[in-house]
């Protein structure tokens, strides 16, 4: 059975969230959808979508301030500070400082249950963490992503400007239509615009 798409396909395409690098690991091969003439490959809307359903649920469950989420990318700190304001989670954006998630003795300590993560490979001291106080890994996974420990991969692109917005947006609207803050997607009155880091 199909499921239903959260946005039309075509919606996904036009920001970009398919496109991937030229490079794929072993473990993203199973979103990928095919292998473009330049080089690049593109990666399975469809399973983003179903992924972004699944993650929308599960979020949904805990508590606004036991989800934290990082990024080191500039590109994400927008789509990232906004999803944390319009869910209740907390951001981290840019460096993220070592000890956050394991040294209870340091001011800026958190705890948390668990954490999405915008990249992997840039994120790495976050998802390093995260993995030795065993809390789960929600990532955005791109073709060439190493995906050992994460618990969630939201396959994508996660460099794009404009796919992070709308992956960011779809995310922020799947929790809260899934806590029941909202009961109808009419409702959710951001747009992906408000989501997008300005250049």
């Amino acid at each position: 059975m199909d499921e239903e798409m959260l946005i039309p396909e075509e919606e996904y395409q036009k920001s970009g969230v398919h496109i991937g690098t030229q490079v794929k690991s072993s473990d993203m091969k199973p979103y990928i959808f095919k292998i473009r003439n330049d080089g690049l490959y593109i990666l399975d809307v469809k399973k983003t979508n179903s992924k972004l359903i699944v993650a929308g649920k599960m979020l949904a469950r805990f508590e606004p301030q036991d989800i934290l989420v990082v990024a080191q990318r500039q590109y994400a700190f927008r789509p990232v500070a906004k999803f944390a304001e319009v869910t209740g989670a907390t951001a981290i954006t840019g460096r993220f400082n070592p000890g956050t998630l394991t040294n209870p003795s340091l001011k800026f300590y958190k705890e948390v249950k668990v954490i999405i993560v915008t990249d992997p490979l840039a994120d790495v001291q976050a998802m390093k963490e995260a993995i030795k106080v065993g809390i789960p890994i929600i990532a955005l996974c791109d073709a060439n992503n190493k995906t050992d420990f994460v618990d969630l991969i939201i396959p994508t692109n996660n460099k794009g400007r404009r796919s992070l917005a709308v992956i960011y947006w779809l995310l922020a609207r799947e929790i809260l239509k899934n806590r029941g803050t909202i009961t109808s997607y009419d409702q959710f009155k951001y747009t992906i615009d408000d989501f997008e880091a300005q250049i």
